[in-house]
């Protein structure tokens, strides 16, 4: 594993395109090392050892952005947090993600934006009924009323406070708002707050321990009616998406449940497409897909990355699975044996063996892995994908009777919320 993380610096990132055999390796190894609870737990373990041996306090730390959404509703929290648990906060103001950690930089913040609205009520938070994002001389005033807390700081001490901000988030490797740091891990605003309630707890230091989490993990609701395919569900899919692939079979269920038809739209990944991570992002994506999966019980861990010529060759066998009606069965295994099974699909044997468990002829398979017509496809669905405002996956879209979109979200994370909007549609 030495000689893996050495050859991985040396490279300098999480994803090219068309990695060699090694740097394949290279990159499923610490993808797979990142998903290891074992390896959680044992930093866990040395970062309260270290506390206890310096005798400090539990500290969380806090990364607000103003004009972020979602730091919007954590701000709601922190009193909650602070009554709640023995812990000292530090709140820190910084800016927004800057440079190849954010592909879509005005996206996201409009997203946001709607998408916080679409979740307050359901956390118990709240959210203005606004529809544009707060004016720069809005955002301004904000950072300097924050900056000195009980007043307005001048100018220069604002900037100072969110340098400081900045910096000390970076010096953590990580890059966004709304986020919580505690011992050595990053939790995202009210959407991962349960995991750290759930460590805090376990740490002792729960000062109503018998009481419910603040900011438990929204289930998914199963439907007391059913559809008769009137309703559709969009979903946005890529071949090399840690997310894709734990929510993907959850996600087929829902529509099974409920009786809306399914559509699979895959694209993409981003690194295919010429949109570069930095191995900050990276990084906690992969941590942060292997703890959803554990608290959602879903198979994750043993990884092969499917970058590249795997990816295509999926595509492809994709676009000729679905012709003999065995799409959904196809993709499922797809990720399963990428991010599960840990299957090298770079090689025939590993492509064959998804190929056989969606009940395919491989001989017959082997015909179709050249042919690019899949192409144009993806394509069309990342242009569909945009005109929702949206440019990751998983992304899923709600489509009415009358094929209007009601709901258009990013990330697997929203699934329980595709699933009230469509509990809410159906009941009508």
């Amino acid at each position: 594993m030495t000689q893996a993380k050495s050859q991985f610096k040396e490279q300098g990132g999480i994803a090219t395109m068309d990695p060699s055999a090694f740097r394949r390796w290279v990159i499923s190894k610490l993808m797979s090392m990142l998903a290891s609870e074992k390896r959680m737990q044992s930093k866990r373990k040395k970062a309260e050892k270290q506390r206890l041996k310096t005798g400090q306090p539990h500290v969380v730390e806090y990364f607000h952005q103003v004009d972020d959404a979602y730091s919007h509703l954590t701000a709601q929290v922190l009193k909650p947090l602070l009554t709640r648990y023995n812990i000292e906060l530090r709140c820190h103001l910084v800016t927004g993600p800057t440079g190849h950690n954010v592909a879509e930089p005005e996206l996201l913040l409009n997203l946001g934006l709607t998408d916080a609205k679409s979740i307050a009520g359901h956390y118990g938070l709240t959210f203005p009924k606004r529809d544009t994002l707060p004016s720069s001389k809005k955002c301004h005033l904000a950072q300097s009323i924050l900056a000195n807390h009980l007043g307005c700081a001048n100018a220069q001490d604002t900037e100072d406070k969110i340098t400081q901000g900045n910096r000390r988030r970076a010096a953590l490797k990580h890059y966004s708002g709304a986020m919580f740091y505690y011992g050595g891990e990053w939790y995202w605003g009210v959407e991962r707050l349960y995991h750290l309630e759930k460590r805090l707890k376990e740490l002792g230091a729960d000062c109503t321990p018998d009481a419910a989490l603040l900011m438990p993990r929204p289930n998914t609701e199963r439907p007391n009616l059913k559809d008769d395919g009137t309703l559709t569900l969009e979903i946005y899919a890529s071949l090399r998406s840690p997310y894709t692939a734990i929510v993907f079979d959850r996600a087929v269920q829902l529509t099974k449940d409920t009786g809306v038809k399914c559509v699979f739209r895959p694209v993409l990944p981003m690194v295919m497409r010429g949109v570069p991570a930095t191995k900050e992002k990276g990084f906690y994506i992969l941590f942060d897909t292997a703890r959803e999966a554990r608290a959602a019980g879903v198979p994750y861990g043993n990884v092969c990355d499917p970058i590249g010529q795997p990816a295509r060759h999926g595509y492809a066998l994709y676009q000729w699975a679905c012709k003999l009606n065995k799409g959904t069965e196809f993709l499922s295994h797809f990720l399963q044996a990428a991010f599960a099974d840990g299957v090298n699909t770079n090689k025939q044997k590993g492509l064959r063996q998804v190929v056989e468990k969606t009940g395919l002829d491989w001989h017959e398979a082997k015909r179709h892995l050249s042919n690019p017509s899949w192409e144009q496809n993806l394509e069309v669905n990342r242009l569909a994908m945009y005109q929702s405002g949206l440019w990751g996956v998983p992304s899923f879209r709600v489509l009415n009777q009358q094929g209007e979109e009601t709901l258009a979200v990013w990330g697997q994370d929203r699934l329980w919320l595709v699933a009230h909007e469509i509990n809410r549609l159906i009941a009508g």
